[in-house]
């Protein structure tokens, strides 16, 4: 992905220092979103790949409710997989979601405000993947709505959101919540 230097959805995805802060400001339903992800687990995961981790509030997150999952993370900045690391997240990578994925297999493949970064093809391309190596996948993110319903900030060119329905027809899954331009969608495969 690349860094688009003064935007709203551009450099604070890659300044550990103030990724989470922005990230508030800007998503004013953040939390709610990381929340409602986390719920929308539908097993115990033993081994889980999170795409996009940034500053690990998800790996976090995953790891209170199921302390004995094994995280694994890819992320495109190298910023964030060093201060991951340095929290002591061993496993995190750098690499990006449109590369091969980390060998599997995975019980449980989540992201959370990454996928929006792919277009239609690239996300697609993303769950043919995922469904190959997981059991589940489960991601929130923002979604395509009508103008009247955006409350999250969109940087033209970076940000690439699709519909919630779309998405959810893409991998296989259903769309487990939503609220404003945000959506939580998951797909089960075994």
């Amino acid at each position: 992905m690349p860094e688009h230097e003064g935007t709203p959805g551009g450099q604070f995805h890659f300044d550990p220092a103030t990724y989470l802060e922005k990230v508030v400001s800007n998503i004013p339903r953040y939390h709610e979103l990381q929340a409602e992800t986390i719920n929308a687990i539908p097993f115990a995961p033993k081994r889980v790949l999170e795409l996009g981790f940034g500053t690990a509030v998800t790996t976090n997150l995953i790891w209170e409710r199921y302390p004995a999952a094994r995280i694994t993370g890819i992320d495109s900045s190298s910023d964030m997989v060093f201060k991951s690391r340095e929290l002591g997240w061993e496993e995190m990578r750098l690499g990006r979601i449109e590369d091969p994925l980390p060998d599997g297999p995975w019980d449980l493949v989540i992201s959370v405000l990454t996928i929006h970064h792919l277009d239609p093809d690239g996300k697609r391309d993303l769950f043919r993947r995922v469904r190959a190596e997981a059991r589940a996948l489960v991601f929130g993110d923002v979604v395509d709505v009508p103008p009247e319903r955006r409350v999250t900030q969109l940087t033209e060119g970076f940000d690439l959101p699709s519909g919630a329905a779309e998405q959810a027809e893409w991998c296989g899954g259903e769309v487990v919540w939503s609220a404003d331009d945000l959506a939580v969608i998951r797909a089960v495969y075994d």
